[in-house]
Order: C-alpha cells, then structure tokens, then sequence
C-alpha cells in the first residue's frame, strides 16, 4: 500500500483516486471470476459497481445491440473449432466494464512472464538500486546451455554483456529467454518473482522456475501459471497505475509497443490503425499447445485503453498452437467491450 503524504496532503488525491480506481476493478474482476465455471460460462462485469449481470441480462443487453453480439457463445463455439480451452479477460479502462470467459482458470505464465520481471526489476532500480538498469551484467557461454535457439540477441552479447534495460528489451520485444532467466536473478530467482505479485496484491500469479522448464505444463500443474483475471489486472497496474514510476512505466509501455513477437495474436484481431502494446507466451505443442497474449490497447479517438489478455491450450497433447484462435478472442472482446 502507497504511503499518504502527510505533509503535502495534495499530493494524496491522485493516489486516493488510483486507489479507488484499482479497488473498483478489483471489485469487477472479483465478481467475474467468482461467477466462473469449468465449463466456461461468461458473465459481463460492472467493474465501478462491482455488480455482476445474469446470463438473463446480459442476454437482454445483447439483444438490444445491433449484432446480437454474444460473447460467451462466440468463444464456446471457438473452443470446439480448435479442439481446446481459451481463457480470456477484457476490461475497459474508460468505463471500467470487465468481461471475461474461463477467467478464475489457471494457464501456464509461458514467455509472458517477462513483462512481469522486467516490471520487478524496474521498481528495485527505483526503490532500493538505484543505477541498476545501467550496470552491466556479464555471463558465460555455458550458462546459455539449453537456451541458445530462443535467445536471439543475448546469445550475440556473450562477450560483451547486458545492462537489465537492455535485457528487458530483448526479453520483452523478442521474448529472449536467457534475457528472461537473466532478469529474474536481478530479483532473487523466480520466487522474487512470486513475492512481487503478492506486493502488488496479486494473490494468484506465481512462478517456479526459470526457462525452459517453466514452459512444462500438463492440465492440473499449478506451477508458474496464472488466471485471465489477475494477469489482466496486474498487467493493468504496471501499465496504467502507480505501482512503478511514471518514467519506468513509461518505458514499459515502450518496450510493449515495440514488440515483435505478437503481430499474429491480439494485434492481428484488432484494426490496423489501432496502438498496441503486448507480451507474448508459448509453450510449444509438447506442452498441450499453449499460447498466450496480454495487451494494451488504444483505440482512435479515445484516451482510455482497454486491457485484454488471452490463455489457450489443445485438449489433445502433441498439437501445435493456434495465433488465429488467440486473434478471434481479442476480436470478440473487443466487440463485448463495446469498441467494435
């Protein structure tokens, strides 16, 4: 919790306001995810007034909409074309409405986990390193063992070595790996990265190990996982609230935008003309196909970004993901919010 400047008490309105804002979206997620099943029923979530509708009424509000939009229909009906389980949370920043589908679900963390490290890392810098983005850190050849085909450019500064803002770069934009494993040893390893979830209020998220092993995921593994939900809402916290610095943030989001890893996930399920900033996850098709997005997004004309982030994995083992699957579920979030 932020501390209340006694001294400069108007200082203390912007945070009361940030606090109200995150604690309504909490509310609104609460009531999402509480309402979800196994079997993936979607409820639409007022996140301002924490009151969540009935399948009944959210059938009334979509049939009063010009398409007859039903999201939980539309992604029920996705699941079975592509033999597996989506996992999916939109919240609009704007009005503060949350939908969601199979949003209190667990699903594998994957690659994505690195937007969350980097954000770890940014705040130790802030709060108790300073310098630290800019220190080098150096590595030998034999600690890339097991990482060399996902990690594109650590692997061409083994020489030199890496400042952490450079890490969270390649980490972020490309979805290096060893850059990832790199990064959490500037936290303590991926407990820290557990510890800081739970610092942030995010009760759900964890993560165990580093790459390539956190990849390893069987339906029931707990480990390295998180829901939707609480993806959404901490990606949600680090990008548009107080918990890092509004210069950290910023370079957050910067890195986001510049991505290079998502353009056939979310990106590719939204207009072209629309600014969006993600992370990526994959686990392969040895680990159930898991596939996975969270993302920023704004759209023209407005300057409140919607939120959306986006689990899958096949039934069957052995079968490859599916970006089309992920993009189709960004669409129809977007749509369920309202912005298409």
């Amino acid at each position: 919790m932020p501390d209340i400047d006694i001294g400069h008490p108007e200082k203390n309105y912007d945070l009361l306001f940030d606090m109200t804002r995150h604690l309504r979206l909490w509310l609104g997620l609460a009531a999402l995810t509480a309402s979800a099943l196994m079997s993936g029923p979607v409820y639409a979530t007022d996140a301002v007034t924490g009151e969540t509708r009935t399948r009944s009424a959210v059938a009334r509000a979509e049939s009063n909409s010009p398409s007859g939009f039903d999201l939980n229909q539309v992604l029920k009906e996705l699941e079975r074309s592509f033999d597996g389980r989506i996992g999916a949370v939109g919240i609009d920043l704007g009005t503060g409405e949350t939908v969601g589908y199979r949003a209190d679900e667990r699903f594998p963390f994957n690659s994505m986990f690195k937007v969350f490290a980097c954000a770890a890392v940014l705040h130790k810098a802030r709060t108790s390193d300073p310098g630290l983005m800019d220190k080098v850190v150096r590595w030998k050849p034999a600690e890339m063992a097991g990482l060399t085909g996902n990690s594109p450019e650590t692997t061409e500064y083994t020489d030199t070595g890496m400042t952490p803002a450079q890490l969270c770069r390649a980490g972020i934009t490309k979805s290096d790996g060893f850059a990832g494993n790199t990064l959490l040893k500037q936290i303590g390893g991926p407990h820290g990265l557990t510890r800081f979830f739970r610092a942030t209020g995010d009760r759900t998220s964890r993560l165990d190990r580093p790459e390539p092993t956190l990849t390893e995921w069987q339906p029931g593994e707990v480990r390295d996982t998180t829901t939707p939900a609480a993806a959404a809402q901490t990606f949600t916290d680090l990008t548009t609230g107080k918990t890092l610095h509004t210069r950290d943030r910023a370079r957050l989001v910067g890195w986001l935008k510049a991505s290079l890893t998502g353009a056939n996930r979310i990106r590719a399920g939204l207009p072209k003309d629309w600014m969006v900033g993600d992370k990526t996850g994959t686990g392969g098709a040895s680990n159930h196909g898991t596939a996975n997005d969270v993302a920023i997004v704004w759209t023209p004309g407005s300057n409140s970004p919607m939120v959306l982030s986006v689990f899958t994995n096949r039934n069957t083992d052995n079968t490859p993901h599916d970006d089309k699957v992920i993009a189709s579920t960004a669409t129809a979030l977007a749509r369920a919010l309202g912005r298409l």
